[in-house]
């Protein structure tokens, strides 16, 4: 019967805890749900899983009717980690969703712990690399010539005696900004209105924004991406 020694059974488990460490630091600076020691745990407990699997019930291999399928713990992974992602997917709105990326993350990183439990070692490297370069590396070509992220989101407070309509018409005034959508957020204290500014340059809202807080109105402005 083979078995995994103490040493190579503690190998994979410290490599990966790396691994999943590694892609989980970009997760943790952006203080997402999901950090660094979730996809540590996420990464080490699918190694161990996998090791189970597949060295886990050498005893009753040779036995007369016992049939063992080591593939069908790694695809209970597979599934099982998608409980996991869908926790840290947020709707904010209807047309906003975030954790979208932490979700694929840590279904990777399972693979990452499942190949590393499974001694594929030059492939659990090789994928906790290009995972950082996609999420790490990749971000600023991302934001370079995404249109998701030349897109802005404008919030304007104004006082709650205040009709709207008079703001928005501004906007439709100005040639040079284009707003997908926007919503308004009525309560006793203001009025607010988040509008979606598509491929505005960082000028022009300068110059909207300083109109609207020469406003009496206005209250309070704030965008971001």
């Amino acid at each position: 019967m083979f078995s995994l020694s103490w040493t190579e059974l503690s190998l994979r488990l410290v490599l990966a805890a790396v691994f999943g460490a590694a892609i989980g630091i970009e997760r943790e600076r952006k203080d997402w749900a999901a950090g660094m020691r979730t996809h540590m745990l996420v990464c080490v407990g699918s190694c161990l899983m996998m090791m189970v699997s597949s060295f886990g019930f050498g005893d009753t291999m040779g036995r007369e009717n016992v049939e063992l399928d080591p593939s069908r713990v790694a695809a209970q992974i597979i599934s099982g980690i998608g409980f996991i992602g869908a926790g840290t997917i947020l709707f904010l709105k209807p047309t906003t969703v975030l954790g979208l990326t932490t979700a694929s993350g840590l279904w990777t990183v399972a693979g990452i712990g499942m190949a590393t439990g499974g001694g594929m070692y030059y492939a659990a490297i090789a994928t906790t690399i290009l995972a950082i370069i996609i999420l790490w590396g990749m971000q600023p070509i991302q934001k370079k010539f995404s249109p998701k992220f030349q897109n802005k989101s404008l919030v304007i407070s104004i006082k709650p005696d205040t009709s709207p309509q008079l703001i928005i018409e501004r906007f439709f005034e100005d040639k040079h900004l284009d707003f997908a959508n926007f919503s308004i957020n009525r309560t006793a204290e203001e009025t607010i209105i988040e509008m979606k500014i598509e491929k505005a340059g960082n000028a022009t809202l300068k110059q909207m924004a300083q109109k609207l807080h020469e406003d009496p109105s206005v209250k309070k402005i704030s965008w971001s991406n």
